[in-house]
């Protein structure tokens, strides 16, 4: 299979410039001493944003070439893993975040199940994904195809429906051709 994402990651923020993410920030909350995942994180250009006081910033991705580039961001730890199956134990994460990413992934429904699983009880699990329903983030999907990338996209409601309605909040939030799904873990 072709790593794409090895080839991008020296020019990856070059091209994608990384910008402050209001939206993301506002519905993330992350405590001053929580602890934050990154899941599919890349080169850390959103949780960079992240870091400071005292959280823990933990950024996994399956490219060590763009897991490389958080180097030379202050207080990220990078960690090379699958979504699908995450090292770490069970509630162990304040917040997760997944930006750009759930439609790369190989199974999207066990990325979800191992999100969920090392989400804490009141922790809170943000997704930015392109919305799907929107023709510009289409054209991208056909272009992502043309490029033999295994993108999957899915509708913010189908990404709500990955995670269990017993037990969590689910909202969905959309603005111009970007969704964001946010699921919070009911204390125990």
């Amino acid at each position: 299979m072709f790593d794409h994402f090895g080839l991008l990651a020296p020019f990856y923020e070059f091209f994608i410039k990384p910008k402050p993410p209001q939206m993301l920030e506002e519905f993330t909350q992350l405590p001053p001493s929580g602890r934050l995942l990154d899941v599919g994180g890349g080169t850390g250009r959103i949780s960079q944003y992240f870091s400071g006081e005292d959280a823990q910033i933990i950024v996994s991705d399956l490219s060590l070439k763009m897991l490389r580039q958080t180097e030379s961001k202050a207080g990220l730890q990078p960690v090379c893993s699958h979504s699908e199956a995450l090292p770490f134990r069970n509630a162990s994460f304040d917040r997760l975040i997944m930006v750009d990413a759930l439609h790369h992934v190989c199974d999207q429904q066990k990325t979800a199940d191992e999100l969920w699983r090392v989400l804490a009880p009141g922790g809170r699990i943000i997704i930015e994904e392109p919305n799907i329903k929107r023709r510009v983030v289409k054209l991208v999907a056909l272009g992502e195809k043309l490029a033999l990338m295994r993108s999957h996209f899915l509708t913010p409601e189908d990404i709500k429906n990955l995670f269990p309605a017993d037990g969590s909040f689910r909202k969905i939030y959309e603005e111009d051709h970007t969704a964001w799904v946010i699921i919070e873990k009911n204390n125990l």
